[in-house]
């Protein structure tokens, strides 16, 4: 799937616009809900609640199975993106060498509360930083690792942390 500009309003168009465009590409695919929640989700930054009825219309699906498919995997968002995304790896190898402490160190400086989160990650009160776990980045050999904006970080420490944080606010 592609990479758009996430969290930025698709030019002119509805969520509405944005599910129905979805949903004539893909409908007629094969397996269609992944692919028709991607692109929303790759041109809207989020799956609005509103297209989910849309959705289960289009592809003869009930609400709940549109909605369980949104819900169960951890890359779809059911709210607008925060300005930045913080991604946090906390597979076994980032572990080993600090990631937990990364992953607490940026809930942090997010303000959020590590036990509040539940493990599902946070965001900041001001919606500039949203902070999410992820279970492996692919840098395994290079841990910790984090992805800033879609930029992977590795061989992380949180001297480096915290001046990658920094340099977010800074951009603000």
């Amino acid at each position: 799937m592609r990479e758009t500009s996430q969290g930025a309003e698709h030019a002119g168009s509805s969520a509405s616009d944005v599910a129905a465009q979805a949903l004539s590409r893909w409908a007629d695919e094969p397996g269609p809900l992944l692919p028709i929640l991607h692109e929303i989700q790759d041109t809207l930054g989020y799956i609005p609640g509103e297209v989910v009825p849309q959705i289960a219309q289009g592809l003869n699906l009930s609400r709940a199975e549109v909605h369980g498919v949104v819900t169960y995997y951890h890359h779809f968002r059911t709210e607008r993106p925060a300005r930045h995304n913080l991604q946090v790896c906390r597979a076994e190898s980032c572990r080993a060498v600090g990631g937990e402490a990364l992953y607490r160190q940026a809930l942090q400086r997010a303000g959020c509360d590590e036990h509040g989160a539940a493990g599902h990650g946070g965001r900041s009160a001001d919606g500039s930083l949203q902070v999410e776990p992820v279970y492996c980045l692919g840098l395994c050999a290079a841990s910790p690792a984090v992805m800033v904006d879609g930029r992977l970080h590795a061989r992380m420490t949180p001297a480096r942390l915290d001046a990658l944080v920094d340099g977010l606010e800074d951009s603000q």
